[in-house]
């Protein structure tokens, strides 16, 4: 029996043959990124690429699929090995600084590009590229009790003032919510190329479409 099976029976398998051969590149690793990963990599993903250069802290457990024992480790290389030792996935860890000088290189043979940076200088180079390059890129993103999951073609970086996201209030049940949320538009673009923007509000725990 397939580990995908139960996902097999919902997706198809004409679509868990697409989820399988595309390439997607996720820019992050933290409590979006390294859920988003992980999410994808259990419904049938098998071409992912994970960028990030941190190293886990203990802050970080709450929110991110880490353990105790990995504090001090880098995010991207432990995502992988976690990965791999529960389901076989062999995700493509980088663990450096995405910076407008280095995007051509980390983002190469990407078919499809997640960022989910805790940094408004990382994404914009990320929006950039994918731009310059006709690329598909999802960005996710999070603000105390609010989160946003948009297309490039209409997504704005937002300012650089009060930029780290680790300063935040923050909710589990908030990221995990905005994780499904962009699991699904992924799915979604690869099955049936529509592209849909969501808001997400922890208070009132409402998904929203948005028409920007």
């Amino acid at each position: 029996m397939s580990i995908f099976f139960h996902e097999q029976l919902y997706r198809t398998n004409a679509v868990m043959a697409k989820l399988k051969n595309y390439p997607v590149t996720i820019c992050g690793a933290g409590a979006l990124g390294a859920n988003i990963a992980e999410n994808l990599a259990r419904s049938g993903f098998d071409k992912l690429t994970v960028i990030d250069r941190d190293r886990i802290e203990e802050r970080n457990l709450s929110t991110q699929p880490y353990y105790r024992c990995d504090v001090g480790a880098f995010k991207a290389k432990i995502l992988a090995n976690n990965l791999y030792r529960a389901i076989g996935t062999k995700v493509d860890a980088k663990t450096k600084e995405l910076t407008s000088a280095n995007t051509t290189q980390l983002l190469k043979n990407s078919q499809l590009i997640i960022d989910v940076f805790d940094n408004s200088v990382a994404r914009q180079a990320v929006k950039t590229y994918a731009e310059q390059l006709k690329i598909p890129c999802l960005h996710a993103g999070l603000s105390a009790d609010y989160a946003e999951v948009i297309w490039n073609d209409v997504y704005s970086v937002p300012s650089e003032v009060n930029d780290d996201v680790c300063d935040y209030p923050l909710a589990r049940n908030l990221v995990m919510l905005t994780v499904a949320v962009a699991c699904e538009a992924i799915v979604s673009f690869i099955a049936t190329a529509e592209q849909h923007n969501f808001s997400i509000t922890q208070k009132d725990l409402t998904v929203q479409s948005l028409f920007l």
